[in-house]
Order: C-alpha cells, then structure tokens, then sequence
C-alpha cells in the first residue's frame, strides 16, 4: 500500500530568518537589526510573522549574511500563495466568458 503524500505547507520567511540567520549566528533580534539597518520593531515584526518579507527587508539581508534575495522572496511568495489557497472560495468572481467573436470589415478578425 502507498503512503500518502502530505504536502509541506510553506512557513513564513520570518521563521527561516529567525532559525537560520538570526539565532544560527547567536545575534539578538536588537544586534541583527543593527547589522541590517533596520529598526528593532520592524525586524521584530518580520520575524514574528506579522509582516511580509519585503524586497528592501531581503536584499538587507543578502548583504549582510549572503542568503540570495531570490530564495527569500520564493519563501514570501510561497507562503502568500499558500495563504490566499486557502480563503479562495471567499474570492467571488465568475469565470470569464468570451462574446462570441465578429468578423471585423474587410474580412478581418484581428
């Protein structure tokens, strides 16, 4: 019998943050938001889950600890897909249906 697959759900950039660059250096949340020029809260708020990674927050930190803005704004996008997936059946909206189409004069249907 095959097991079943279970689909990893994407964690919010912040955690990874947090895990693998802030606490894998032995940095507090107060030291690494000097090294990033950003003020504690923001980085705070970052870490926490309680914002979006942002462009400017991730090439930061590409400077500072060589993780490519890439990989960290695929984590953003990853987990904002994730979240909206699963409030879609709130999002109303008809699928669209062409007009049927009309030969335009001189027999064009451009």
């Amino acid at each position: 019998m095959r097991a079943a697959v279970r689909a990893i759900e994407p964690v919010h950039p912040g955690g990874f943050v947090k895990s693998e660059i802030v606490e894998a250096n032995g940095l507090s949340v107060t030291d690494a938001a000097q090294v990033l020029g950003v003020t504690r809260p923001a980085l705070s708020a970052l870490l926490n889950g309680r914002s979006h990674l942002t462009p400017q927050m991730a090439v930061r930190i590409e400077k500072a600890f060589g993780v490519p803005i890439e990989r960290l704004m695929e984590m953003q996008t990853s987990f904002d897909i994730a979240e909206v997936r699963k409030r879609a059946d709130e999002i109303k909206v008809a699928p669209f249906k062409p007009k049927t189409t009309r030969a335009r004069p001189g027999g064009r249907d451009d």
